[in-house]
């Protein structure tokens, strides 16, 4: 289980890092560019980049004690402790291959002893292994020797030839000169022309950390001679004296070197530090006798006396953790990034800044058990990837998570010196990635999360401004500029600085800072970048709280405090929360303390209900939780509260201690308790791991960390699970009574469920009878108990006897395995009643009980006269078992039949299913696309068929009717004026008689009457639209929009339709319009029923053909009649043998038009279709006197009644004189179709079955849903292009009006105070895809010249619903009762509303257009479609309402304070229409 779990862990979102897991701990490995070297307890490993073994697993049969990689000679020198220490040079192509071998005293015997390998570089092309070694107890059968530290050839060609520490006629080393009890080497390299080692010394019991250093010399005697230590001490809070690890700062500033140092405090939470040194200090003091470690000259002890020379003391702490078990670092533009591993399993990253401060720490991976870091080492050839030790596994962990952030903010914000912005990307990249000239970092001064500075600051009593800094580096010299907007408009006077790189400022006014602040938008363009930041200018003179809360109010604001008051900022220095501290509140509340928290340790995954006890408590707000790996403490709203207790939910976070304390109103925080986040909980298994159904069984779970759970939950059971007893690593519970026969087990762990393991349930035990033995003084009860597999255990039972009223309780003994056969023994004793009578026996086990009865010795008599009784009953059930067999035969027989033909149904539809293709269409040629006017006009006016072409100008109309007369200018005038068009708008609405379509003509009338000027009609919707937000009526704002039921809703209708008229013929036109070609070819791919349009392939059920019979396809060469009386060459047409006539007629017109791409000269009601055979031809009729006739209703005549075989010849003739069976062009002309003529569908009727057996066979509707699916396989290509051309985005953009829209409904819910985040998305879905995309869909005769059939209209509605549930909030529980419509895009819409959320934020981060742009795109519209409505046709029809309703008008226009001169202008309207009333219309 505990496999099961890691392998969960491994492929979980984000924690995808390639790894590879061994057999044993890691003990060692090195990285090279041929790959990974692996060494564990008994065996080395090879593995390439990709952490896959390439060799076999080389034995080694004991640990490797010296372990390096010689790079430049190909070879991997190994030491180990066999045979007095042993010595290997191995390949590193290929570890299997033994260089070379030899006994040589280079690693120490001892597993527990300490030693270290690397390799010293000298100026010429010699190389020596650097050998430190500490051997405590050396075997009698090993040589000892006092060396520490000596320097080895690695080539045979050196003198003395390899492994060898001989030099110059002797044998140089470095040794103690001073008896120590304890040295443990931790890290060693060659930095420039010295080599460091850094180890652990105990002397006296007082522990050291020591850097031991000497020049690299070609001279082994001059560099161990050389040698030199100091104390490395930290820190300044607490005595820290075990180095733990080790990291040389390669490419940082000279000397730098960072160590994790460990203090004697396990439980302390700041017990590790890392800590940053300059190692190069020491060597610049004046050299002095060295108290522990000499060369091979001196002798042990001399050196006793001798002073040590200061400690050398950190640069800077840069952080602090209670377990840090691992470091490694890097550098990149004059910035350190450090990575530290932890004992807890999590790998976090520290970027330092030029001035060694740290930024906020940031996980890069964090396991759910607790294995440490043991080791880390960068990838040395793309410098992209940590491989670090973890136990027993190895794993490759990227340093980076540049990929994940989208836009340059996201990406500089989060001050990780390794990402940059690529500008020729155009993307976040690793730095070495970046090849273009010009990339943006941040600055390698800023150790903030930010990237711009503000400041604020009053110049004069009239003036202030504010100036942006901002904290960022670049290559080249991009340009920069910036704009500082307020409420859309530009904030700035224009007496500004001009913008440097870092720095720009704007001056404004005082005045346009309201009371409550001033919302600021500054757009930063570096290059071709664009960054937008947000900020709040306080006004400071209306912080006027005298409390400590207006303190921080005024300084957080960049304001000055003084006098319990708050003031401009002029050109003082900034003030910070210290000022505030000394202020009392006039609010004064009693200090809280805390006394515990409970529980005080938990998962990274956090706890609900945490109780929190001390004093005054009462006024607790919330609690506030630090994390030494996260800058930004969190907080938690306190849920109950006395005065003496309360209780909160504690957040998940990172593995570690926090600390805790309780916050007031004012944001004061008071208390500290610590509170450890440890690795989340995990099962290895339960035991026993079987339940009786009746549950009540003492199960038992393994594992680690179970004292973190919440509650054990049995999946898909109602049944409380009740914990008896838990510990770290046992857990205990009763198993809940359950029917099913699994359970599978969760352990509950704050809001998160993690698997366990399963529980299997088996049928409640059966104790069959018992029976009552004395012996001695003793009475011994034997239950017998049938055979079972649920492993009881004796104390698990608890029995008990009755002898009259008298009780007596049985200790169960033990449990007889196979006594008899099938049955097993439970044996309990009664103490001291040898002569009881017992009779009955009651057994319990968990929630399970059962009471046996003494057996009397009548039972079985009785049981046998019982027996004789049924025999003539017997006899006479066989009688009538044999005479029923017959007929039941004869019903199976049927039954198979019926089986049989289902089985095939079913088959058949999963053969479709699977072997459907999209390849539906090829190539529809011209799109038939309206012009504007048509499509307008019927958005416009959906339901008023011909009456709307009044409103449309056509081409050749008179151009001298263009002109407005002057009463339609004067009424065209007056709509212009923004108090009468609302008030006549709102006059209208306020009308009880004035209906709902009434309102949607108003709007349409308006649009087409303003449709010259767009900007003052977007003006005018958009006046209209926050009018309708503050009626009560909408005191709800999720129902905004959702209806058509005002006159401004359906003016945002058609205004979406013009201004997306360009975006929609471009862009969604041809996916729409291949969407319904496919769809007309699928359905027409199966059989289509004549009468009712039902199709065996369709999407909508309700249009399903479920009663189809069988049916063929036949291929008809199809020849045409020319003008000459000639035939055409033949066109080959594929039918079915189930279509009518007129079916084969529109098919064979359909595979002309997409043979030569221009319809037929005639269209169908002309043509006649001729079967041509041997001897004649026979034209083919609908319905003659060979259609078969059942009752008073006909079926039509199909290809398979006129016997037509494959291959059949068909000629197309012009139409003849019909017979007077069918009279008719069309039988559709008749009023009476559907009931006089049937196709696929039989009649209600019982005649002549007898004739038609197989119209008698069982035809079940679900049978055939899976036609819905292969139609939804079919036509599924085309609908997601649809759907994600809709949503998507053109070059980053979409349409300037859907930009504008969305940001205006922003601005709404901002002015609004609405925050949450559902309100804007169901506005902005009922303004945009329910408003106008769904019209589209569901009505693509709008867009396009086309007939819609009531049978593509019930597809297009599931497509349509589909889309719509894409972006719907609501997650719709769907089961098997669900409407098929629903079923059919279950599984595609979550994807679906990812995209759209995805889409809408893309949206909001988009540039929006300036005014000034989007009127012009507004005008541009407008052009496009001038002179193509009849304005005064539509001013006319407006009048007519101003007539009808003019004295409500008049009132509405007094409320609202219209001026005289207005009023006027309504009356000069109103005669002026007066006048030309005895005149007709044009």
């Amino acid at each position: 289980m505990k496999a099961l779990l890691i392998l969960l862990f491994l492929v979980s979102p984000g924690r995808c890092h390639p790894s590879h897991t061994f057999h044993k701990v890691i003990e060692n490995f090195a990285v090279s560019e041929y790959g990974i070297y692996v060494s564990t307890e008994d065996h080395l490993y090879q593995l390439n980049r990709g952490l896959q073994e390439v060799t076999p697993a080389r034995s080694v049969g004991t640990l490797l004690k010296i372990f390096v990689v010689f790079e430049k000679n190909g070879t991997l020198i190994t030491c180990m402790t066999k045979n007095c220490s042993h010595c290997e040079v191995l390949d590193l192509k290929n570890i299997s291959n033994t260089i070379y071998s030899e006994a040589v005293a280079v690693s120490p015997i001892a597993r527990e002893d300490s030693a270290l390998g690397f390799l010293m570089h000298l100026p010429g092309s010699d190389t020596y292994l650097v050998a430190a070694v500490f051997q405590r107890e050396v075997p009698a059968r090993c040589p000892r020797r006092d060396e520490l530290v000596t320097l080895r050839n690695t080539q045979d060609k050196q003198s003395g030839g390899i492994f060898s520490a001989i030099g110059e006629g002797e044998q140089p080393h470095i040794k103690l000169s001073r008896k120590l009890l304890v040295v443990r080497f931790v890290d060693g390299f060659q930095k420039g022309p010295r080599v460091y080692l850094f180890l652990n010394i105990e002397d006296k019991s007082r522990p050291l950390v020591r850097l031991l250093w000497m020049r690299s010399s070609s001279s082994k005697a001059d560099a161990t001679n050389s040698v030199r230590s100091v104390t490395l001490e930290c820190c300044e809070d607490k005595a820290r004296a075990e180095l733990v690890s080790s990291a040389d700062v390669d490419g940082g500033p000279a000397g730098l070197w960072a160590g994790v140092f460990r203090g004697n405090e396990t439980s302390d939470p700041t017990n590790t530090a890392l800590a940053l040194f300059d190692i190069t200090e020491a060597e610049r003091r004046v050299p002095r006798p060295d108290p522990y470690f000499c060369d091979s000259s001196c002798q042990l002890g001399e050196s006793v006396n001798v002073m040590d020379a200061k400690p050398l003391e950190p640069l800077a702490v840069v952080f602090k953790y209670h377990s840090m078990t691992a470091v490694t670092a890097v550098s990149i533009q004059s910035r350190v990034v450090l990575f530290v591993g932890t004992a807890d399993g999590q790998l976090i990253k520290i970027s330092l800044d030029e001035n060694l401060k740290p930024t906020c720490p940031a996980i890069l991976h964090k396991s759910e058990d607790d294995r440490k870091f043991s080791r880390m080492i960068l990838d040395p050839v793309d410098k992209k990837h940590l491989y670090v030790a973890m136990e027993k596994r190895l794993m490759a962990v990227k340093l980076d998570k540049c990929g994940d952030y989208l836009h340059m903010n996201s990406c500089l914000s989060v001050q990780d010196p390794l990402c940059v912005w690529c500008v020729s990307e155009h993307r976040c990249m690793f730095h070495s990635e970046c090849l273009g000239p010009n990339m943006i970092s941040i600055s390698k001064r800023s150790a903030q999360n930010t990237i711009a500075a503000f400041e604020v600051g009053q110049i004069s009593p009239e003036m202030i401004r504010v100036n942006l800094t901002t904290l960022l580096r670049w290559t080249g010299s991009p340009a920069f500029s910036c704009a500082f907007t307020a409420v859309g408009e530009d904030l700035c006077d224009g007496t500004d600085v001009e913008p440097s790189l870092f720095y720009c400022s704007c001056r404004f006014p005082v005045k346009r800072v309201p009371a409550e602040g001033l919302d600021i938008q500054v757009r930063i363009n570096i290059s071709e970048e664009v960054i937008i930041e947000n900020w709040v200018v306080k006004n400071c003179s209306s912080i006027t709280t005298a409390s400590d809360d207006g303190c921080h109010e005024c300084v957080t604001s960049g304001c000055i405090w003084n006098s319990n008051t708050c003031s401009w900022n002029f050109g003082n220095s900034r003030q910070t929360q210290a000022k505030c501290d000394d202020f009392s509140s006039t609010l004064k509340y009693l200090e809280p303390k805390i006394s515990s928290i409970t529980p005080n340790q938990t998962s990274f995954y956090g706890k609900n209900n945490v109780i929190v006890s001390g004093e005054n408590l009462g006024n607790v707000a919330k609690m506030r939780i630090q994390e030494n790996v996260n800058c930004h403490p969190k907080e938690s709203p306190v849920l109950t509260r006395t005065s003496d207790k309360l209780t909160f939910h504690l957040p998940g976070g990172n593995k570690g201690v926090v600390t805790v304390c309780a916050a007031l109103p004012n944001g004061k925080c008071f208390g500290s308790q610590n509170v450890r986040y440890g690795s989340l909980p995990f099962c290895n298994g339960l035991s026993p791991n079987t339940s009786w159904i009746s549950g009540g069984r003492n199960i038992a779970i393994s594992g680690e960390n179970l004292n973190f759970v919440d509650e054990v939950i049995h999946k898909d059971s109602n049944s409380s699970v009740s914990k008896i007893c838990e510990t770290s690593r046992i857990l205990k519970y009763l198993s809940p009574a359950q029917e099913k026969k699994v359970a599978q087990v969760n352990l509950k762990v704050a809001n998160s469920t993690i698997p366990c393991s399963n529980l299997k349930y088996l049928p409640d035990p059966q104790f069959t009878r018992f029976r009552a033995t004395p012996a001695g003084n003793h009475l011994f009860i034997t239950v017998a108990k049938k055979v079972d597999e649920l492993n009881i255990n004796i104390t698990e039972l608890k029995i008990n006897a009755t002898e009259g009223d008298n009780v007596h309780i049985c200790t169960p003994l033990k449990i007889e395995v196979g006594s008899e056969a099938g049955e097993d023994s439970v044996i309990c004793e009664i103490q001291n009643q040898a002569q009881a009578k017992i009779h009955s026996v009651k057994i319990s086990m968990g929630n399970f009980f059962t009471e046996l009865q003494e057996q009397n010795n009548n039972f079985y008599l009785l049981t046998l006269l019982i027996a004789l009784a049924f025999i003539p009953l017997i006899i006479m059930v066989f009688v009538y078992r044999v005479k029923q067999r017959k007929l039941s035969k004869q019903m199976n027989e049927r039954l198979e039949m019926l089986e049989c033909e289902i089985r095939n149904e079913i088959r058949q539809g999963f053969v479709d299913m699977q072997t459907e293709t999209s390849a539906l269409i090829e190539n529809v040629g011209t799109i038939p696309f309206l012009d504007y006017k048509h499509f307008a006009s019927r958005i416009f006016f959906p339901d008023a068929g011909p009456g709307t072409k009044c409103y449309i100008r056509d081409i050749d109309q008179d151009q001298d009717k263009k002109q407005l007369d002057g009463s339609c200018m004067a009424l065209a005038h007056l709509l212009r004026n923004k108090v009468f068009i609302t008030s006549f708008v709102h006059t209208l609405e306020e009308q009880k008689n004035f209906t709902i379509k009434d309102k949607c003509t108003v709007a349409s009338l308006l649009t087409i009457a303003l449709h010259a000027d767009l900007p003052y009609l977007t003006e005018l919707m958009e006046d209209l639209l926050r009018a309708l937000m503050e009626q009560s009526s909408n005191a709800q704002p999720k129902l905004m929009l959702r209806r058509t039921e005002s006159i401004v809703e359906k003016l945002l209708t058609n205004w979406m339709s013009v201004c997306l008229y360009g975006f929609l013929r471009e862009t969604v036109g041809q996916p729409l319009y291949l969407l319904v070609c496919a769809l007309s070819q699928q359905i027409n791919r199966g059989p289509v029923d004549r009468v009712t349009g039902k199709a065996l392939y369709t999407l909508n059920e309700d249009w399903l053909l479920w009663q189809a019979q069988e049916f063929n396809a036949v291929t008809l060469k199809v020849s045409f009649s020319v003008a000459s009386g000639e035939e055409s060459e033949s066109l080959d047409v594929v039918i079915l043998d189930c279509d009518t006539v007129d079916q084969v007629k529109e098919k064979i017109l359909e595979a002309f038009k997409s043979k030569f791409g221009f319809p037929y000269s005639k269209p169908l009601g002309e043509i006649d279709v001729e079967y041509v055979k041997e001897g004649g031809s026979q034209t083919l009729y609908e319905v003659d006197r060979s259609s078969e006739v059942l009752g008073e209703v006909t079926l039509l005549n199909t290809v398979k009644h006129f016997q037509v075989p494959d291959g059949a010849s068909i000629k197309v003739i012009s139409k003849k004189a019909h017979s007077t069976l069918s009279p008719q062009v069309s039988l559709k002309d008749d009023q009476n179709f559907s009931t006089k003529y049937f196709h696929l569908i039989d009649p209600d009727i019982d005649n002549n079955k007898e004739q038609n057996p197989e119209r008698k066979k069982l035809k079940l509707k679900e049978i055939y849903l899976t036609k819905l699916l292969s139609t939804k396989v079919a036509v599924h290509s085309f609908v997601e292009n649809l759907f994600r051309t809709i949503w998507g985005t053109t070059n980053g953009r979409v349409s300037p009006a859907i930009k504008h829209f969305f940001d205006f409904l922003d601005s709404q819910a901002e002015s609004k105070k609405i925050t949450d985040p559902d309100v804007l998305h169901i506005w902005k879905t009922n303004s945009l895809p329910l408003r106008f995309w769904v019209n589209i869909l569901k009505n693509p005769q709008f867009v396009f010249d086309m007939e819609k059939t009531p049978h593509l209209d019930g597809c297009l509605s599931v497509i349509a619903q589909a889309f719509m549930d894409s972006f719907s909030l609501v997650e719709q529980q769907l089961g098997k009762h669900a409407p098929t419509n629903k079923l059919l895009y279950a599984k595609d819409i979550p994807q679906y509303k990812k995209e759209v959320k995805a889409y809408y934020q893309l949206v909001r981060e988009l540039q929006g257009l300036t005014n000034l742009e989007f009127n012009d795109f507004l005008h541009q519209e407008a052009k496009k479609h001038g002179n193509e409505f009849n304005e005064s046709a539509a001013l006319r029809e407006i009048y007519k309402y101003l007539e009808r309703y003019f004295n409500q008008l008049q009132e509405k226009l007094e409320q609202n304070s219209a001026s005289g001169e207005l009023q006027q202008q309504v009356q000069n309207v109103r005669q002026q229409f007066e006048n030309l009333k005895s005149c007709s219309w044009e």
